[in-house]
């Protein structure tokens, strides 16, 4: 790890015009009010990519050659005019004043022996871009600057460094502009000869302070540009090229096309199209402009952004004619993780809706994980606690995830909380301003619920001895703001703070007048304590697994359910505040005694019915809403619930030509009004893990899938092929349902064990399988026969 200074052969560099404009201040209370500030057109407020040049002689007989590099915003580096990497955005989006990365890359096949030529470009990025919430720049500092050594080793044993110093030039290029969230424009008639030149650029570098012990290597997966995808369809809208990809993404648009000379073209992007299919900018917001301009050169070119992305299935092409026009492609951009899951079904609504979560994942995952790529793009707690488990099966997200909790441990304020999104700009502090709170039950129980979901889905102890002191500093953060002055048993609610609830319950937000703090206000202390219990509830385990003593984490969880019991359980054996989800997480997390849960899953079947059997929970519940009537035998409701096509369900969103999953269940009304919302929100593709778990039956029994679990209990569709990678090999479940049986196939991988279940109705079935598989066990209460395998491949009919 080189994070001392003396560690470098090279020193920070800059420029004079390396220094980024800071926005002016716009708080939460007042974006969401709808106010508007003075505009500054784009190009007044944004400067140029900062370019850096070297030249240098290698000597003859290269052996080897590396670049460490890092930089103060996002840098794209070239050897004698080619790229360094495919990788992207480098260094990836951390918390940059404490946590910031260098990449190593070979680079001895981009070496010549003599004159070599290394330029780097360096953007705002996320260090110094309009990256907050509010669209505020400069969040983590206003200086672009680039770090580098290049190391080259001889055969004969010499070693050279070239460091990065006051011997570089700096200038500019085509890149007029460039953040992150706002677009890029280029120049198209400034040449890029300068990157294979020998000529220096005509400004001097600076050599400035800045921190080493931030330094670390590169953990985790890089951002790469994804397979393109080509585009659907093609039409004319007023002047305008209007373009479909078929697929809403984070990425950016590759233009083919003749461009004339100072011709300016300009893209815009877009997730949906309105009501009359016109192209509709959906996201509203200070810098959310998601545009691209270039301007032309009077030749065919291919171009596209190197220092930004959009959300969009849409692009709305302005100053190119339908004859200079010739090719568009869409590129996703996300972080390269491998995939691991794949699940395909006879039914196309629903492998509509699994393709949706994967591609809203895909999206979400790039750098860090995202609540949507296009308006917020920022580090959610809750969106990733709420995600986690389902996050696992398509892709292996382990690496990923882990490095994001290293920004949220980063993150933790000295009294134990942990913030609501990370890493944190310097603007999150203004949410204060919004909510009262840095936090919330829930989000900050992520630090608790994430690093879990990983240990039981990787089987890696260490990602819980690596949180384990941020879990118990915001476990008595929790505890003690719970307690606040209170001298009874309601020291053990939490109703002493600001807390999102179960955020966004469709019932408060589908009407003309939607309310997302209202679903705050009446949800908020029972959610809260709700997870309060919880994270004690793991607390205790994760103690215990750690060879370390729980048991006062298990005494609180169990004062914490005496004291919901008395407080929020009426005389009517009802909850005080009587929402589906309020009733969902107190019979998931074991709020009441046994003799009392009956009642209030009576009184949660009763809403739902109520309710046109359609659900109406929110943020934090709809994980648990399939399970909990999935458990308690209401299982033909859960698939109701699930292949529901009113609004809200998922299949409404896909029913609705939804290619994501939308952050409102009614981003699209009935009537065909588009909202501006985002339509790619991960959070309720959540729905993911449980289709795994209860329709595929594909379950973890002990950490990281040592023993498999086959329990295919809700049937949704008469056929489905599933296969997930796990660290011991592949699982793979084929399932056939017939009108009088089904079939069963089971692939189980080398080194590990499994537990087929295969259920039963009645007691004819009941006997027909223990008469067909004699080597099974029952288990009465599950109603299922349990069969020990080893691995290998077996078929069931039953």
């Amino acid at each position: 790890m080189k994070n001392t200074a003396d560690m470098w052969q090279g020193c920070w560099i800059s420029s004079d015009q390396a220094t980024v404009s800071d926005e002016p201040d716009f708080d939460l209370a007042d974006m969401f009010a709808g106010k508007k500030q003075k505009f500054v057109p784009v190009e007044k407020r944004l400067h140029p990519v900062v370019y850096f040049k070297k030249t240098f002689i290698a000597n003859k007989y290269i052996k080897k050659a590396s670049l460490q590099i890092t930089a103060q915003g996002i840098y794209q580096a070239y050897m004698n005019g080619r790229k360094v990497t495919s990788a992207i955005f480098t260094p990836d989006y951390t918390n940059y004043n404490k946590f910031l990365q260098y990449q190593t890359y070979d680079i001895t096949d981009k070496l010549i022996e003599g004159l070599n030529v290394f330029c780097v470009q360096v953007a705002d990025g996320w260090y110094a871009g309009r990256i907050s919430v509010q669209g505020g720049s400069t969040q983590f500092g206003n200086q672009l600057a680039l770090l580098a050594d290049i190391i080259i080793e001889y055969q004969n044993g010499k070693k050279e460094i070239i460091g990065t110093n006051h011997s570089f030039t700096s200038g500019e290029g085509k890149h007029c502009y460039a953040d992150i969230e706002i677009g890029e424009k280029q120049d198209l008639r400034i040449s890029d000869n300068w990157l294979k030149d020998s000529k220096k650029l005509v400004e001097p570098v600076i050599e400035i302070k800045a921190d080493y012990s931030r330094l670390v290597p590169q953990t985790g997966p890089l951002v790469h540009c994804q397979q393109p995808l080509a585009s659907k369809k093609i039409w004319q809208e007023d002047s305008s090229l209007i373009i479909d990809f078929g697929q809403v993404i984070a990425g950016r648009v590759r233009l083919t096309a003749n461009f004339a000379y100072n011709q300016r073209v300009v893209l815009k992007h877009s997730e949906v199209l309105d009501e009359n299919g016109k192209f509709y900018q959906n996201i509203v917001g200070r810098n959310k402009d998601q545009t691209d301009i270039f301007i032309g050169n009077g030749q065919q070119m291919t171009v596209e952004p190197d220092f930004t992305f959009h959300g969009f299935r849409y692009v709305k092409i302005s100053g190119l004619t339908e004859q200079d026009f010739i090719d568009a492609q869409a590129i996703p951009i996300y972080s390269n993780m491998p995939e691991t899951g794949w699940i395909k079904t006879d039914n196309g609504k629903i492998n509509q809706l699994l393709s949706n979560i994967k591609w809203s994942q895909r999206g979400n995952m790039l750098s860090i994980p995202t609540d949507c790529p296009q308006r917020e793009r920022v580090g959610w707690t809750g969106d990733m606690q709420v995600f986690a488990p389902a996050s696992t099966f398509f892709m292996n997200t382990e690496a990923f995830i882990r490095r994001w909790l290293k920004n949220v441990r980063l993150d933790q304020r000295a009294n134990g909380e942990i913030i609501d999104y990370s890493p944190a700009p310097k603007d999150a502090a203004k949410s204060v301003q919004f909510t009262g709170s840095y936090s919330s039950a829930g989000w900050g129980d992520a630090i608790i619920m994430v690093p879990w979901t990983l240990y039981q889905r990787y089987g890696h102890i260490d990602v819980l001895q690596e949180n384990y002191q941020a879990m118990t500093k915001w476990i008595e953060f929790a505890q003690q703001s719970a307690a606040s002055d209170k001298v009874t048993a309601q020291k053990y609610l939490w109703d002493t703070k600001f807390h999102y609830g179960d955020w966004m319950f469709p019932s408060l937000m589908l009407g003309p007048n939607p309310d997302p703090m209202k679903t705050s206000k009446l949800t908020k202390d029972v959610v809260a304590t709700a997870f309060l219990k919880h994270s004690n509830d793991l607390m205790f385990k994760i103690s215990e697994i750690l060879g370390l003593d729980g048991k006062q984490y298990q005494d609180y969880a169990q004062k914490v359910q005496t004291a919901f019991t008395k407080y929020y359980v009426t005389n009517d054996k009802h909850l005080i505040n009587d929402y589906q989800g309020c009733y969902v997480l107190a019979i998931a997390f074991d709020l009441v005694p046994p003799k009392l849960k009956a009642n209030l899953l009576d009184r949660l079947v009763q809403k739902i019915h109520d309710n046109n059997d359609l659900l109406d929970t929110g943020f934090l519940a709809t994980p648990y809403l399939l399970d909990v009537l999935t458990d308690d035998g209401y299982i033909a409701l859960a698939q109701k619930l699930f292949l529901q096509e009113s609004c809200p369900s998922w299949l409404y969103e896909v029913n609705h030509g939804a290619t994501t999953i939308w952050e409102s269940w009614a981003g699209i009304q009935p009537d065909g009004h588009v909202g501006e919302f985002s339509f790619n929100h991960y959070a309720m593709g959540c729905v993911l893990d449980w289709f795994v778990r209860d329709v595929v039956g594909i379950h973890s029994e002990q950490p990281g899938y040592q023993i498999i679990k086959i329990w295919p209990r809700v049937k949704i569709c008469n056929k489905i092929s599933a296969s997930y990678v796990t660290d011991k090999g592949l699982v793979k479940v084929d399932l056939n349902y017939h009108d009088d049986y089904q079939e069963l196939t089971v692939n189980i991988p080398l080194n590990t064990r499994a537990v087929i279940c295969l259920p039963y109705h009645n007691d004819t079935q009941k006997y027909q399988l223990l008469r067909t598989y004699t080597q099974g066990t029952l288990n009465q209460d599950q109603k299922y026969l349990q069969i020990q395998v080893e691995a290998g491949s077996y078929y069931y009919r039953y």
